[in-house]
């Protein structure tokens, strides 16, 4: 390997590595700097935004603002609202593009250009599932939390609070992701928005089952009336026992999880091992020679990868769903 290339493509990464790192730590907008002289702390939820009905002049929100009101990009918005990333829509595609790019340059220069394909698909899913990871390791904390969450929010309700009051004590008393989530829910109702709204909005940036009933027992309370505390102590015993249950199943069911990740991993990385050892024995299954399954069109090799790529996917997608027991 040329030692111009590794110094080439190890200043395009650092490079890369630095613009990723800028969109990550980006300023924030005024707007919620001056939002939260009047909240107090934390993130303000582009939702309050809205109802505090201000505006801004600075180009990158009107840039995010155009990109994440269409269709296509609502799901992305929800992704990274949900992992709380603290990104624009538009800062997460230019990530996507700069991973793409550099993955696809690190995989030329690092082995040639069946690895420089190889990097542009993992850049270009890499940011994804990032952002996936993240999001579901903080809905799983949130769920493991609630049931202390509900069991604060039910003594202070018979400590005589209200429920604005008790949303404040476990904004204070309790560890994030909870406690920054119920703080974001205490800003909009100041902000102007209706209790109803504002867990509305918590539900929709923590998709939970268990959150969903919290949800539905506090609207409907406010609407018919009843002993709030109780409710909540009920469904803290249910969600605490199904908390008990899904920790069970998951050290149950680990082994099972990592097979399916190794025998979905290890039959690619091997061939990308021996593409490093042996390019020429590898590079075998993609000449356009005889045989041919269709005549001058589509070589053997080729549908013995693509057959081989079909059965390791649905391999490790029927391990993942049989060890995926639903409560």
């Amino acid at each position: 390997m040329n030692p111009l290339y590794l110094l080439v493509g190890g200043v395009v990464v650092f490079l890369l590595g630095g613009m990723v790192v800028a969109f990550v730590t980006s300023r924030r907008t005024s707007v919620d700097s001056r939002l939260e002289e009047f909240v107090g702390r934390g993130y303000v939820d582009e939702v309050a935004d809205e109802y505090a009905n201000t505006s801004t002049d600075d180009i990158a929100d009107r840039v995010d603002k155009s990109i994440s009101e269409r269709s296509f990009f609502v799901g992305m918005k929800q992704k990274i609202s949900r992992a709380d990333a603290g990104l624009r829509v538009s800062e997460y595609i230019g990530i996507i593009v700069l991973a793409t790019i550099g993955g696809a340059v690190g995989g030329y220069f690092a082995a040639g250009p069946v690895f420089a394909v190889v990097g542009l698909v993992i850049g270009n899913r890499l940011p994804n599932f990032m952002i996936n990871r993240r999001g579901t390791k903080r809905l799983r904390s949130f769920d493991e939390q609630l049931g202390d969450t509900l069991n604060l929010w039910v003594n202070s309700l018979r400590s005589g609070y209200s429920v604005l009051q008790g949303m404040e004590a476990i904004a204070t008393e309790l560890s994030p992701p909870v406690s920054k989530e119920f703080e974001r829910v205490v800003q909009e109702v100041r902000l102007g928005l209706t209790l109803e709204d504002s867990l509305n909005n918590l539900l929709r940036r923590i998709p939970s089952e268990d959150l969903d009933l919290v949800v539905t027992a506090v609207n409907i309370q406010r609407e018919v009336g009843g002993n709030l505390a109780e409710i909540l102590d009920i469904i803290s015993f249910t969600i605490r026992e199904r908390v008990r249950i899904k920790g069970e199943i998951r050290t149950l069911t680990s082994q099972g999880r990592a097979s399916g990740w190794i025998i979905t991993v290890l039959p690619i990385l091997l061939g990308l091992v021996l593409y490093m050892i042996n390019p020429d024995y590898i590079m075998e299954l993609f000449v356009e020679e005889p045989p041919f399954i269709i005549p001058g069109i589509l070589p053997c090799g080729w549908l013995i990868v693509g057959t081989a790529l079909m059965m390791i996917a649905a391999g490790g997608y029927a391990i993942q769903r049989i060890v995926d027991i639903e409560v």
